[in-house]
């Protein structure tokens, strides 16, 4: 199964930062960050699978195709930052991390707008 590899070789990154952690604290935020990566680049080859299911719901019900792109892109801003955020937080950098959490939440406030506005469209429509 995937996730015991990820869970793996995430125990084995904690493992080589804790000790490395009291001597040189740099060299352990490096270790921590090249995990991260790692596993994100492992998470992107299971993404092709979700689009194909997206796209196999889209061909099933009647969806406008740019109202899942949106929910697509809000997904991805919201794991990228999320991503990002514990990282900041882990090296000590909480300020940056929220930071990146409001500049993601207004992201995903302007990716929303269009369906914002043609939701308020519709109730305009039925008044």
């Amino acid at each position: 199964m995937d996730i015991i590899k990820i869970a793996v070789l995430g125990i084995a990154g904690v493992l080589i930062a804790i000790p490395l952690k009291r001597e040189r604290g740099e060299y352990s935020t490096f270790i921590a960050i090249i995990v991260c990566v790692c596993i994100s680049f492992y998470l992107l080859t299971k993404v092709e699978t979700i689009l194909e299911f997206v796209e196999r719901v889209e061909m099933l019900i009647p969806v406008d195709s740019k109202y899942v792109r949106m929910l697509i892109k809000m997904v991805g801003i919201t794991y990228v930052a999320e991503f990002a955020t514990n990282i900041c937080k882990d090296a000590g950098y909480a300020a940056i991390a929220s930071q990146i959490e409001i500049f993601a939440k207004l992201s995903i406030l302007v990716v929303s707008v269009p369906v914002l506005g043609a939701f308020l469209e519709m109730v305009g429509n039925y008044l």
